[in-house]
């Protein structure tokens, strides 16, 4: 067990060795001090190195590398700062140096909160949004989000282009959709004008014939009952004769002439009557 730990402590002894030599050690930029002995101040360490006084008569001894674990990106910090530590969702993604801090990383299907991955959260898919509490939610009515986590954006009210009109409305995942109006969009080729005016023709076309099929039997009542209608003012209509056609009219008409008749006769008896005396005064 001691062995282990031994062995622990020496790999950790070399790899702060192994950084501190990779970096430059004591201060990067100095100028001469106001102190009457002829000390330096350094105004700017090497990366890495932490400030150890800020005047001193070597430069070199006014900085010092960052222990391990730790790191400093500041060149005058007095202190360096602990390396983060990759824990719960988060994956180790590059190791710490005396100048860089940890890198993480999220597992798979998660993604990172912030720019420095110091929290991970649900990737959130098409159609949906982050939310506060870390989790997804879907894009309310009027949004939406056609990227992978990503906010909801408000549909547009307005084509782009003049010459396009909204067709139609969109949906959590995609925006209103705009076509075209200008004469060369809409002109179709004569076999999809063919094609597309098949299936309009079928649905119309039942719809046709029962309209006709309704106006014929309208049409077939009505002249029905108009002609019943003529045949009983035909059936109840007076009858008008002149006065010839009156017996009462007839009847005297009639009389008369027999009676002219019968004048006429005794005339013709009286002249023979006449004659046969004529003659008989004569013989």
């Amino acid at each position: 067990m001691a062995a282990m730990a031994g062995t622990i402590l020496l790999l950790l002894v070399g790899e702060t060795l192994s950084s501190l030599d990779q970096i430059s050690r004591g201060c990067k930029r100095w100028r001469s001090g106001a102190q009457p002995h002829g000390d330096v101040c350094c105004d700017e360490c090497h990366p890495g190195n932490r400030l150890v006084s800020h005047c001193g008569a070597n430069p070199q001894d006014l900085c010092t590398p960052c222990e391990g674990k730790t790191y400093t990106q500041n060149p005058k910090n007095y202190k360096c700062s602990r390396c983060t530590q990759c824990e719960g969702a988060q994956v180790l993604v590059e190791d710490c140096t005396p100048t860089t801090d940890t890198r993480c990383g999220c597992k798979k299907g998660l993604l990172c909160g912030n720019d420095r991955c110091s929290f991970c959260l649900k990737k959130c898919g098409k159609g949906e949004e982050p939310s506060e509490n870390r989790s997804c939610r879907p894009c309310a009515n009027g949004t939406f989000n056609d990227q992978i986590h990503q906010k909801c954006k408000p549909w547009r009210t307005k084509c782009p282009n003049p010459d396009q009109i909204i067709l139609a409305s969109g949906d959590a995942f995609t925006d209103n959709r705009c076509v075209d109006v200008s004469p060369s969009s809409l002109k179709q080729p004569e076999s999809d004008r063919t094609k597309s005016s098949w299936p309009l023709l079928l649905s119309v076309l039942p719809s046709v014939c029962l309209l006709a099929l309704c106006i014929f039997l309208i049409l077939t009542v009505y002249g029905l009952k108009r002609k019943k209608k003529t045949r009983d003012k035909t059936t109840n209509a007076p009858i008008i004769t002149t006065a010839t056609d009156d017996p009462e009219t007839l009847i005297p008409m009639e009389c008369s002439f027999h009676e002219a008749q019968e004048e006429h006769g005794n005339s013709s008896s009286e002249s023979l009557v006449s004659k046969e005396s004529q003659d008989h005064l004569v013989a």
